[in-house]
C-alpha cells in the first residue's frame, strides 16, 4: 500500500519562498492598527441597524436610509482597513469626516429629532472620530521615512 499521508516538507526550497517571506513581513509591519479594525466594523454594523434597534423608523424616516448607508460605508472602510491596510490607512481622515457628519446629521437630515436619536448619532459619530484619529496617528507612525 502506498504512503498517502501528508508529510511536512521544508518550504525553503519553494521558488517563491523569499517573496512570500517579504510579503508576510510587509503585512505584519503595517498592522499596528489591527486592533481598531474590528471595532470600526462593529460600529458600522451598529450604525446600519440602529434605526431598527432604537425604533425611530416612524419618528425619523429620513434618518433610516441615512444611517443604513453611512453604516455600510463605515463597514466597507473597516473591511478595506483589514484587506489592504497599506492603501487604506491614508483614508483614516475620511473616517473622521464620516464621524463628524454623523454628529451633525440628526439636525440636517432629520426633522426635529428627539434626544434618543441625537444621542445615538452623536455617540456613533464621536466613536468614529476617535477610532479614525487612532488609525490616523498609528498609520502616521508606521509610515517609513525616506
Amino acid at each position: 500500500m502506498a504512503n498517502v499521508s501528508p508529510t511536512r516538507g521544508d518550504i525553503t526550497s519553494h521558488p517563491d519562498a523569499s517573496e512570500m517571506r517579504a510579503r508576510y513581513a510587509r503585512m505584519l509591519g503595517g498592522r499596528d492598527v489591527a486592533l481598531v479594525d474590528g471595532p470600526v466594523f462593529l460600529l458600522g454594523l451598529y450604525c446600519a441597524v440602529s434605526p431598527w434597534i432604537l425604533h425611530y423608523t416612524t419618528s425619523q424616516p429620513a434618518l433610516v436610509p441615512h444611517n443604513l448607508i453611512v453604516g455600510i460605508a463605515i463597514g466597507l472602510l473597516a473591511l478595506g482597513f483589514t484587506q489592504t491596510p497599506e492603501r487604506m490607512y491614508g483614508l483614516s481622515w475620511a473616517f473622521c469626516a464620516v464621524g463628524l457628519w454623523m454628529i451633525v446629521s440628526p439636525w440636517i437630515v432629520g426633522d426635529s429629532p428627539d434626544a434618543g436619536v441625537i444621542l445615538n448619532n452623536v455617540i456613533i459619530g464621536a466613536l468614529a472620530v476617535i477610532l479614525g484619529l487612532m488609525c490616523t496617528v498609528t498609520a502616521a507612525k508606521s509610515v517609513p521615512r525616506a
